[in-house]
This record gives structure tokens, C-alpha cells and sequence, in this order.
């Protein structure tokens, strides 16, 4: 076996491996499992995923490697892309209808630039005329020098009236039939529409060999200057794009072997926020989502529990058995957290104080090493006491703590953050609670913020509006959860194991007991009881 101080345990982004030099790491440490072959089917258009639970993963996975006759692109949104979303609501007064038009075009021609000539079938039938006269438009505006990313194209659609022009141009210098029409600056829409035409009639015509995915990753997080609502709106048409390219028409080409797709990556409560229609059925029949949720009992048999030992065993000389590795690195036996098991396995540690998240588990395993480098250990596997000492817990707490920070700044701003954080100081070193005792909590926090609100504040955050809010708002994030008593033994229910494609946004259970997530324990001061 490898020593511990040469094991590669790679990146908790998966954006890294996109780099050439890390592509052969991930491809040896990635698990083809169900969630792969499910992204292939026609009519997947969302990869729907808590934080951390591998959507850039399996896109990243896909476009580094020509897998199953699908060849793939990925494209991140950026703030610089949202800025200038804002700057064109500004400077055409654009409805929400028309972000989502301006998504059509900007999918469709990443998806045009992404076909190479040795992937079209060249039968009689395939006709590249217009698709050539599209190209040599798009080169003409760019000097032949088009970056194919988000940006890019949205500085061709603010010319809308230029490009229009110029498509026509070389349609007619093709041969092709095209309209006679004076394009004007002060018809924005008409001018994308005639854009979105000219493609959909390219990509139509086309026959491919092979499939083409198109992600589009970047929507969970949105940058600080960019305000809720006009972020809102860009992602609500991103989403209307994606559903009514797919559905209406990259789905009904015919007579091509392969096709076109293209695939958002999106967090469960933002998707529930996007306001398509039948929203509970696109995440049933039309979306891949990432659950790799385990018990202790069948920990051996999860998808959680095969990713991480692969990350162990990959890099030995020789083939291990499943769970070989890990027995190997971790075989300490803990002590028990239920009385009618004599031992805990090491795994059972590493499930209690992670989301059971591929990111988490990386994540636990990279703070191992490098705190096994640290402090200079020599042992042959990980010792048990690295995983209990201090620093290894502090990290880890902090690193679940800034994910939480992530995950919220879709919705508020730093200042909202540190607010929130506040509160976890009125409980006192309590962290498992009453809900009367959290009512309590709650209205001291309450008159805190009222007290301390500056006079440029309006109005106090939307997420502390009333006590059942807050309490939702903590369960949604998994902060806390709920524990219901039942006959032999409590049951914990966290929102993160509740979720489910049939139930995307499970509520808490009020007048319960309530218990912050253990891994938080150290960044918010918690897990002890202050002497008064």
C-alpha cells in the first residue's frame, strides 16, 4: 500500500480536473454508477444536487472523455456574464420572456460552434450550407477570433441588429433563401428571433454520429454585486431556455443519430424557485438527481461509501476488493453511539459529521493528510486520535461553515451572513434544544436585530421575518434537524435525507427538539453548556 503522505486525494472542486494534467487522476478515482447512465437518456435536462454532491463532477467526467458515443462541453456562468444580463435589462428594458429568448440564442450557438466536420455524417441528406454561412457571420463579427463561452456570445446578441445583418449576408452569399428585412436597433426582440430562426434551421439539418451535451454550471452561487432579484431573473430564463430548447425543439430533429442536449446543473432549492410549470414532474421524468444518502447498516453497500474507498484504492499497484482500501487507511473500531452495537466502524464517524456528500468525504480525508503531514505521524494508516483532536474538527467545522456561506449568498449578502450568525450566541453553548427553548433564542435574537439594525437598513432579513421562518430557514440548510421520538429509539430527520425527487422541499416539524448538525459544532461555538 501507498503511504498516506503519497496518496493523491485530488480536489474538492471538480472544476480542477477539466486541467489536462488531472484529467487521468479523476478518471481513475470517478465511479461510473446509475447517476452516469441516467444523464445519457434523451430526456434528462437537469442535474439536480444538494451542494457538494458531485453535479460538476459527472459534467467535468463527460467533457473530458468521449463516453458512450456523447461527446460534451461544459460552461460556467460567470459574473461578468450576470453583469452584462443586468447591463442589457437597462439598455433594451427587457422583460423576463426576453432573458429567456436571449438564452435560446446563446445555447444554441455554443452548441452550433461545438460540431467538428468529422462528426456530421456526410450523407446527401446532411446539409451544411446554412450552418457554414452562420459560422463564416459569427467569424466575420469576431475577426475569427470567437471564444466559445457565455460572454462571448452576449456581446454578438448587444449588436443584435449587426449580427442580424451579417447572418443574412452570408445566407444569401450561400445561396440561401433569406428574407429581406430591415433590421433596426430598436427591435431588439425581432432581431433574436431572427437569429434564433436562422440556427434552429442549421441545427435541424444536421446529421449526426455522435451526441452532443451541452452543461451549463454556475447558477448556485451569485456574486455579491449582482442584486437577488435581477439574478433571479437571468436563472429563471436560463431554465425556461433549457426546458423549451430540449422539449420543443432539439428533441423533435429527426432522422439523426445523434443529438443535441443541453443539461442544467442546479441546486434543489433553486430549482424550486425557478417557477416552471410542473415543476414536480420535470424533476421525475426529466431530471438526474444526486442522492447518496446511506444508512449505517448498508454503509458497505452505498455509493457514498464505493467513491471513497476508490479514491484509496485507485492509486495501489494492484487491484483491491471493495472496501480493501479503506479497511486498510482507517481500521480503527470507535465507540459505539448506540447501546446494542458493541463498535463502531471508522466509516460511521466520517457519515456523522458530513452531509454524506462526495465533497465532504474528500474533503474529511484531504484534512486527515494533511494534518497526519503536520504532525509528523509515522504510522502505517490514519490514527484514530487525528480524526478526534482539535484541529482536525475546527477545520472541518469551518469548511462546512463556509459551504453553508455559499450556499446562502444566492439569496443574501455578506452583512445578512453575519447576522444570521448571530444567533447561534443566544443558545449558549446549547446545541440540541426545545422548541420552546427556541422560541426563546429566537425572540432574544429578534429584539437583537431590531436593536442593532444601522439606519440604512430598511427591514430586517426575509429569513428571520418570524420564528417558524427562521426554523424552516436552519432546516433547509441543514444546519439542524428535527428529532422525533418514537417508541425504541429517536429518529433524526434532516432536511438533506427527507429530500427526494417526489418531496424537493420537506418542512420541519414544529413543537420538536432540534439538534445542530454535529460537524458545525466547533465554528459556532457549540456542543457545550456556558455556566450562568
Amino acid at each position: 500500500m501507498k503511504s498516506i503522505a503519497d496518496l493523491n486525494l485530488g480536489f474538492g472542486d471538480a472544476e480542477n480536473y477539466r486541467s489536462k494534467a488531472n484529467k487521468a487522476l479523476f478518471n481513475s478515482i470517478f465511479v461510473r454508477n446509475i447517476y452516469l447512465d441516467q444523464l445519457l437518456k434523451e430526456n434528462t435536462y437537469f442535474l439536480i444536487g444538494e451542494k457538494g454532491t458531485g453535479k460538476t463532477a459527472y459534467s467535468v467526467f463527460l467533457t473530458n472523455n468521449n463516453y458512450s458515443e456523447t461527446l460534451s462541453q461544459l460552461k460556467f456562468l460567470r459574473e461578468t456574464d450576470y453583469q452584462k444580463f443586468v447591463a442589457l435589462k437597462k439598455e433594451k428594458h427587457l422583460q423576463l420572456s426576453d432573458y429567456s429568448s436571449i438564452w435560446k440564442v446563446i445555447l444554441l450557438l455554443l452548441l452550433t460552434k461545438s460540431i467538428k466536420s468529422e462528426e456530421l455524417d456526410h450523407s446527401p441528406f446532411t446539409k451544411k450550407a446554412k450552418l457554414n454561412a452562420l459560422m463564416k457571420a459569427v467569424d466575420e463579427y469576431y475577426s475569427n477570433a470567437f471564444s466559445p463561452e457565455i460572454i462571448s456570445v452576449l456581446h454578438l446578441i448587444e449588436n443584435s441588429k449587426l449580427t442580424a445583418e451579417l447572418i443574412s449576408k452570408y445566407l444569401k452569399l450561400g445561396g440561401e433563401q433569406s428574407v429581406s428585412a430591415n433590421f433596426q436597433e430598436s427591435r431588439f426582440q425581432v432581431n433574436l428571433l431572427y437569429i434564433q430562426n436562422q440556427f434552429e434551421k442549421a441545427l435541424s439539418q444536421l446529421k449526426l454520429r455522435s451526441n452532443h451535451l451541452l452543461f451549463i454550471d454556475g447558477i448556485d452561487v451569485r456574486p455579491g454585486l449582482i442584486p437577488y432579484q435581477d439574478y433571479l431573473d437571468c436563472v429563471k430564463g436560463l431554465a425556461d431556455a433549457v426546458w423549451s430548447l430540449n422539449h420543443d425543439f432539439l428533441s423533435n430533429i429527426k432522422d439523426s443519430k445523434g443529438r443535441f442536449r443541453v443539461i442544467l446543473l442546479v441546486r434543489p432549492d433553486i430549482f424550486n424557485s425557478l417557477g416552471l410549470q410542473n415543476s414536480a414532474n420535470k424533476v421525475r421524468d426529466n431530471s438526474v438527481y444526486l442522492d447518496w444518502r446511506t444508512t449505517y447498516p448498508s454503509y458497505r453497500s452505498s455509493k457514498i461509501f464505493e467513491l471513497s474507498d476508490r479514491m484509496l484504492s485507485s492509486q495501489q499497484d494492484t487491484p483491491l476488493a471493495l472496501g480493501a482500501a479503506w479497511d486498510y487507511y482507517l481500521p480503527w473500531k470507535a465507540q459505539s453511539t448506540n447501546h446494542s452495537r458493541e463498535h463502531d466502524p471508522s466509516f460511521y464517524k466520517f457519515l456523522r459529521i458530513s452531509y454524506s456528500r462526495p465533497r465532504d468525504l474528500v474533503t474529511l480525508l484531504s484534512i486527515m493528510q494533511e494534518e497526519y503531514i503536520e504532525k509528523k505521524c509515522n504510522e502505517l494508516t490514519f490514527p484514530e486520535r487525528l480524526f478526534d483532536s482539535y484541529d482536525f474538527q475546527n477545520k472541518y467545522s469551518e469548511y462546512l461553515l463556509g459551504g453553508i456561506r455559499d450556499q446562502l449568498s444566492f439569496y443574501y449578502h455578506q452583512e445578512d451572513f453575519d447576522l444570521f450568525l448571530k444567533f447561534f450566541s443566544f443558545l449558549k453553548g446549547r446545541a440540541e434544544f426545545t422548541y420552546d427553548e427556541y422560541l426563546n433564542v429566537y425572540n432574544n435574537f429578534q429584539r437583537y436585530i431590531l436593536e442593532k439594525l444601522t439606519s440604512n437598513r430598511s427591514e430586517i432579513p426575509q429569513f428571520v421575518q418570524s420564528a417558524e421562518s427562521f426554523l424552516q430557514f436552519l432546516y433547509d440548510t441543514n444546519i439542524l434537524c428535527s428529532i422525533e421520538e418514537l417508541e425504541r429509539e429517536p429518529f433524526f430527520r434532516w432536511c438533506y435525507r427527507e429530500r427526494s425527487p417526489s418531496n424537493i422541499s420537506p418542512k420541519v416539524l414544529l413543537s420538536s427538539k432540534y439538534r445542530v448538525h454535529y460537524g458545525l459544532f466547533k465554528a459556532l461555538n457549540l456542543g457545550f453548556q456556558k455556566m450562568k
